[in-house]
């Protein structure tokens, strides 16, 4: 057995199903509503700092790369052409591009688009064939489309616990 997968069997993971990542995929959004709806900009504005994001700046994130990684990305695996190479992310156009926004505008954008995704996702009804198709990234290398669509999950649970963390720092003190 190797390595990985022994420690992947130690901690309980599981066998990648997009049935199962489309389950948390379409609770994100819902999470998110029931989370931050209704806070004080104190508890959820903008950080204005790259390296230090509030949870204005995470959800901003999150639409990004509903427009621009999770679904292109694995179009462009999909389309098995020659060039497999992904467009790099820009893990920050968020500060730019959520200026003069709410974050009920971002929450109510983020769901609409991740709908949108999971209704093309789920009506690909990818085989394990296409599962195993493999794209370029650019800081990672090849990729599997099915490693690809489980770091979808794996970012989403990341940016949830990374806002429940920003959040709790606030009384820290």
């Amino acid at each position: 057995m190797s390595e990985r997968r022994r420690r992947r069997d130690t901690l309980g993971g599981m066998k990648f199903q997009v049935e199962k990542a489309v389950e948390v995929l379409r609770q994100t959004p819902y999470t998110l509503q029931r989370m931050l709806a209704g806070l004080s900009d104190e508890w959820t504005a903008t950080s204005g700092d790259p390296e230090d994001w509030g949870a204005f700046d995470i959800v901003g994130h999150l639409i990004h790369g509903e427009e621009t990684d999770w679904i292109p990305r694995a179009e462009i695996i999909l389309a098995r052409g020659e060039n497999r190479t992904f467009v790099p992310f820009d893990r920050v156009a968020q500060f730019e591009r959520s200026k003069g926004r709410s974050l009920d505008d971002l929450l109510t954008e983020f769901a609409h688009l991740r709908s949108v995704n999971l209704e093309t996702l789920v009506r690909w009804q990818l085989t394990p064939e296409q599962l195993a198709l493999k794209g370029m990234h650019p800081e990672l290398g090849e990729v599997t489309l099915e490693q690809h669509l489980a770091s979808w999950v794996v970012h989403d649970l990341n940016h949830i616990s990374q806002i429940a963390r920003k959040l709790a720092l606030k009384y820290a003190d």
